[in-house]
């Protein structure tokens, strides 16, 4: 950089020759800085045709991969309890592999095979929630009594007002997540600990309650809402089922699969534009400072700390550190994860169970990136 300021201020403009080279400097210059911005462009994604089992593929050996340690990878994941792997590059198939019985524990898993998305599925719901603003059916900074009205937690009527949806999408309404039964979401379970914006918990009943927020705001089910405005547009198979006191989203990895493209293409499904909007942009941003790797119901990587559930220390440094820094991922309990990585044209799937019991096993997604990184660099 510092040859080219040289350069231009020795150039004295004389003639139109002279000009000419400046000019050049000055794309020259420019170019070299666009060229270090990670690409954006979504216009060669492949993407599948709905009702149909028909998904184009793209073998491994166009990609440059190494195959040995990718076939070394591929044997680690069933020793993990994977169920389902799913790798889409630019939206075709380049790994998809099964392994085990299904749920069901009849008949072993294969594309068909129906999986519960665990917590993976508040990513989706964050969907659900920024399709109906862009409806005009409500507003994320819109109270949450507007839907839910007075009295839905123990709170005072003032400190309950402070509530807004976009603290249930951020996991920062102050409400306790020390509470016996984090899922629980009567009002006697909803208690006061901070003020709404000022702590950041990882706590399942607030979140919980924004599919009665969409169903009051809509006028529809979740589940037909689902269907309706992100479900049969894209291809997605799979249904909501209360799950204890938790309503969980359940559906073969393929869906899981079609809903990353989603993300990944921008919520433009093959020229069908089902979402757009300032909420989508942001959905996978630092949603507030309290936990920077934490956006709508999604979790970041690439950010500078991060918090984990059940927790308030911050820990320094990337969530996943041998991941893609613009990698976003919804993640659940027993490994359910959705990767999202842009700059590449990733999305990564993985469903099965987990020996590690916590909400969201991050020391599984850390172990499969630190042996598929040498397999795909």
């Amino acid at each position: 950089m510092k040859l080219f300021k040289n350069l231009i201020k020795k150039v004295v403009i004389k003639n139109f020759r002279e000009i000419t080279i400046l000019g050049y400097l000055i794309f020259l210059i420019a170019s070299c800085a666009e060229a270090q911005k990670p690409s954006s462009n979504t216009s060669n994604l492949y993407f599948p045709p709905n009702e149909s089992s028909i998904w184009d593929k793209q073998p491994v050996s166009e990609l440059g991969w190494d195959g040995v340690k990718l076939a070394e990878f591929l044997a680690w994941l069933p020793t993990q309890d994977t169920r389902a792997f799913i790798i889409l590059k630019d939206g075709k198939i380049v790994i998809e592999e099964y392994w085990g019985d299904k749920l069901t524990g009849v008949g072993r898993m294969d594309q068909n095979s129906y999986w519960y998305w665990a917590s993976a599925g508040k990513t989706l719901t964050a969907t659900l929630v920024g399709i109906a603003e862009s409806k005009r059916l409500l507003k994320t900074s819109d109270r949450t009594q507007k839907y839910l009205g007075e009295g839905w937690t123990s709170l005072t009527n003032s400190q309950e007002r402070d509530i807004r949806l976009i603290h249930q999408l951020t996991m920062t309404t102050g409400l306790d997540d020390g509470v016996a039964n984090q899922d629980n979401t009567s009002p006697s379970s909803l208690l006061f600990l901070a003020k709404a914006g000022e702590r950041w918990a990882y706590h399942n009943a607030p979140y919980t309650l924004l599919e009665q927020v969409v169903e009051n705001a809509s006028g529809q089910s979740f589940q037909n809402f689902f269907n309706e405005n992100l479900g049969d547009k894209i291809g997605m198979k799979g249904f909501w089922q209360k799950t204890g006191e938790n309503n969980v989203f359940y559906s073969d990895a393929r869906t899981f699969a079609r809903f990353g493209l989603l993300l990944l293409a921008n919520g433009n499904w093959n020229g069908n534009e089902i979402w757009s909007g300032d909420f989508f942009s942001e959905l996978s941003q630092s949603s507030q400072t309290l936990n920077r790797s934490y956006g709508y119901l999604t979790w970041l990587n690439g950010k500078s700390s991060y918090m984990i559930p059940r927790s308030q220390t911050i820990f320094p440094g990337m969530l996943v550190p041998t991941a893609p820094a613009d990698m976003y991922q919804a993640m659940g309990k027993n490994g359910q994860f959705l990767m999202v990585v842009p700059s590449e044209g990733l999305v990564i799937v993985r469903m099965g169970g987990s020996g590690d019991n916590a909400l969201v096993p991050f020391l599984l997604i850390r172990d499969i990136w630190d042996r598929l990184k040498p397999a795909i660099d």
